[in-house]
């Protein structure tokens, strides 16, 4: 049965993490709208590679100009099934955001599936949903999701993590573990 998915971007969301999710997630039959606060529909975020090159971080190379489907303004949890949070450098200012904020909690206030991949459960953190639960995500945001009175797995690059409505995983490399388990919550 098709799902109506909302996707919450910003500019640097990783390449990745935006690209992949939104068209596998539409290839399975399901709606994917992908929203930016104070962008709309038709507009366009920018997104970035994000890799590993022997340096001891990540390096960051311009990706896409990915355009929005759908606008921040009008997305309401009541209208949507899920919701799915890329990771790269978005969450980190996205979690500024009173209302984004608001809709990640309505989301888990709800039950709704959630699946946040990399810095995504950034966004978890400060919405407070992490309390007593396990989480992963990119390494260097360990520190944020046990801050937050969560546990953090510590689990392969390559793996994914499943905590009731939470579907979380380290980065990209994920993405086959990361959307099969979120594809069965949404199916359940």
């Amino acid at each position: 049965m098709s799902k109506k998915i909302l996707m919450l971007v910003g500019d640097y969301a990783e390449d990745y993490e935006t690209m992949v999710p939104f068209q596998a997630l539409q290839m399975i039959g399901h709606r994917v709208d992908a929203v930016c606060p104070d962008k709309a529909k038709g507009d366009y975020i920018q997104t970035a590679i994000h890799d590993f090159d022997g340096a001891q971080t990540y390096s960051e190379k311009p990706g896409h100009r990915f355009v929005l489907n759908a606008d921040f303004a009008e997305a309401k949890e009541q209208d949507y099934d899920a919701l799915l949070i890329p990771g790269g450098r978005a969450p980190e200012y996205l979690r500024l955001n009173e209302d984004v904020i608001k809709l990640v909690q309505a989301f888990d206030k709800a039950g709704k599936p959630i699946a946040a991949v990399c810095h995504g459960p950034q966004l978890l953190a400060a919405a407070g949903i992490l309390k007593d639960r396990t989480c992963s995500a990119y390494p260097a945001c360990a520190p944020e999701v046990r801050l937050s009175g969560g546990h953090f797995a510590d689990i392969g690059i390559d793996q994914a993590h499943v905590d009731g409505n939470l579907v979380t995983a380290p980065a990209w490399p994920a993405h086959p573990q990361w959307l099969a388990k979120f594809a069965e919550l949404l199916n359940k």
